[in-house]
C-alpha cells in the first residue's frame, strides 16, 4: 500500500548555527508521566544495535513497542541478538523510482540476492556521477557539478538503469538527458536533495526484513543551477570513487551498497569510456573518512560517492567542496546536510531525515497507538537530528507526549544505563 503525504521544508534559512542550536537541546530534562514510554525510538547502527537489543531483552523486555530507522535495518540482527524482535517496527527510505523493478532484477541476476537498504540509492549515485562526467567532457569537479542536474532533472530524453550505454552516448553527443532511477526519479532540488521520496515501513521476518507499508511524499519541484550545454566527447577515462563503509558500525550495510555501485559502473562497458572506479573504506569513522577521502582527492578523483554515515559525510563536505570535488551520498540523511556550506558540490540520493522523522512519528502514533514516546539515539548528527525531528513531529503533528531523550556512544560494552534512562517513568 502506498500513501501520499505533503512534504514540508522547515529548515530554509535556519543554517548550521540554528541546527546546532536545536540539536543541542536534545537531552534536556522534561516533566514525564508515569509508566514509561509507549514507544521507544532507537536510532543507531547494527554493531551497537546488537548490544543494545541484547541488553534490552535481557533486562527490560516489558512489551514496549520499539521503532527503528534505516540504520538498524539489518535482517541478521534478530539472530545476532537471539530474539525474534517481534515488538520492533522500522522505517527506511524506499526504492520508489520508476525503474525500481529493473534494478532489482539486475542486482539479483548479478549477486543472487535481493538488494538491501540504500543499494538502489548507491546505484543511482554512481550512475548520475558517471553520466555527469561524460556530459562534462573532463574529469573536472566543477564541470561535473554543473552537469549533475542536467543529466538527472526533467527536460531531456529519459534513460533508466538498463539504458546506461545509450544514456552515455547521448550525453557524449551533448544531448540533455534525464536519468530515471531505481531509488527515485533522481531529480535534485536547489540544495542537491532528492525532490521526491518514499519510505517503507518494515518488520523483521524469517531472517530478513519485510516491507508492510510504503508512505510516499509529494516532493518539491526540481530546481538549482546547472550548465546550459554539455561539451561531451568520447574515448577517454572517466574517474569516479566510492567512499563507503566496509568495516565498523556500518560495515554490514556498506558492502552490498558497494556491490550496487560496482554494478552501475559495469553498465558502461562497451561505451567509448574506460571507467576508473576507486573504492575506499570509511571504517564508519570520521578520521578514516577524512584520511581516505583526502587520498582520493589527492589522486585526482573529481567525484566521490559517499559517505554513508551522516557523521562522516558532514565533515567530508568541507574537504570535497574546498577541493572542487563533487560529493554524492547515497545514505547520509542528516538535516544539516541540506544547509551545509558546500558551494553546490554536495548532492544526495537519500532523502533528508526531515521526512523520516514525520514518518516515524506517524507510525508510532497511528500504527502503534503510542501516546508517549522516548528516543535512544547515537550521539552524532544523524542520531541527534532524527531524534529531534521525530519528537517534534510526534508532539506537534500527532499530539503525543515526549518523555525521555537519551544519547549513547557507538560500540559501548553495555547500554543498560542508557536503556534504563530511556524507559524511565
Amino acid at each position: 500500500m502506498v500513501r501520499e503525504l505533503n512534504r514540508r521544508r522547515v529548515l530554509s534559512g535556519i543554517g548550521a548555527a540554528g541546527i546546532a542550536g536545536f540539536a543541542g537541546c536534545i537531552g534536556d530534562e522534561e516533566e514525564v508521566t508515569e509508566g514509561g514510554p509507549d514507544v521507544l525510538n532507537i536510532i543507531g547502527y547494527p554493531e551497537s544495535g546488537i548490544q543494545i537489543f541484547r541488553d534490552y531483552y535481557s533486562n527490560f523486555d516489558d512489551g514496549t513497542d520499539i521503532i527503528v530507522p534505516d540504520g538498524l535495518q539489518d535482517g541478521d540482527l534478530p539472530g545476532e541478538v537471539g530474539n525474534d524482535m517481534d515488538n520492533v517496527l522500522g522505517t527506511a527510505p524506499a526504492s520508489e523510482g520508476p525503474n525500481e523493478a529493473a534494478f532489482e532484477e539486475m542486482y539479483e541476476d548479478e549477486y543472487d540476492s535481493s538488494p538491501g537498504v540504500f543499494n538502489s540509492h548507491t546505484f543511482d549515485a554512481v550512475a548520475v556521477c558517471i553520466l555527469a562526467n561524460i556530459a562534462a567532457g573532463d574529469n573536472d569537479g566543477e564541470a561535473i557539478r554543473d552537469q549533475m542536474r542536467r543529466v538527472a532533472n526533467p527536460g531531456g530524453d529519459e534513460y533508466g538503469p538498463g539504458d546506461l550505454q545509450e544514456a552515455a552516448e547521448a550525453a557524449a553527443d551533448g544531448e540533455e538527458i534525464s536519468y530515471q532511477g531505481a531509488s527515485s526519479g533522481v531529480n535534485f532540488d536547489d540544495v542537491g536533495d532528492p525532490a521526491d521520496a518514499g519510505y517503507d515501513v518494515w518488520e523483521f521476518e524469517d531472517g530478513g526484513t519485510e516491507t508492510i507499508d510504503t508512505i510516499a511524499f509529494e516532493g518539491d519541484d526540481p530546481d538549482g543551477e546547472m550548465a546550459d550545454d554539455s561539451p561531451g566527447g568520447t574515448d577517454r577515462e572517466v574517474m569516479v570513487a566510492m567512499l563507503l563503509p566496509e568495516t565498523g558500525d556500518l560495515g554490514e550495510l556498506g558492502s552490498p551498497m558497494i556491490q550496487a555501485g560496482e554494478l552501475a559502473a559495469d553498465q558502461f562497458e562497451g561505451t567509448g569510456f574506460e571507467i576508473d572506479l576507486a573504492i575506499e573504506d570509511t571504517e564508519t569513522d570520521e578520521d578514516a573518512t577524512i584520511s581516505n577521502g583526502g587520498a582520493l582527492i589527492d589522486a585526482g578523483y573529481p567525484a566521490i560517492i559517499g559517505a554513508a554515515s551522516s557523521g562522516n559525510s558532514v565533515p567530508l563536505v568541507g574537504e570535497t567542496s574546498s577541493a572542487n570535488v563533487v560529493q554524492c551520498s547515497p545514505a547520509s540523511t542528516a538535516l544539516s546536510l541540506s544547509n551545509v556550506e558546500d558551494d553546490g558540490y554536495f548532492f544526495r540520493t537519500a532523502p533528508s531525515d526531515l521526512l523520516q522523522g514525520q514518518v516515524m512519528a506517524e507510525v508510532a502514533a497511528d500504527r502503534l497507538d503510542g501516546e508517549t514516546a522516548a528516543t535512544l539515539y547515537v550521539n552524532n548528527d544523524y542520531g541527534q537530528q532524527l531524534s529531534e525531528q521525530f519528537i517534534d513531529s510526534f508532539v506537534d503533528d500527532q499530539g503525543g507526549e515526549e518523555l525521555n531523550t537519551v544519547s549513547f556512544e557507538a560500540e559501548q560494552g553495555s547500554y543498560t544505563g542508557e536503556l534504563e534512562s530511556a524507559l524511565a517513568e
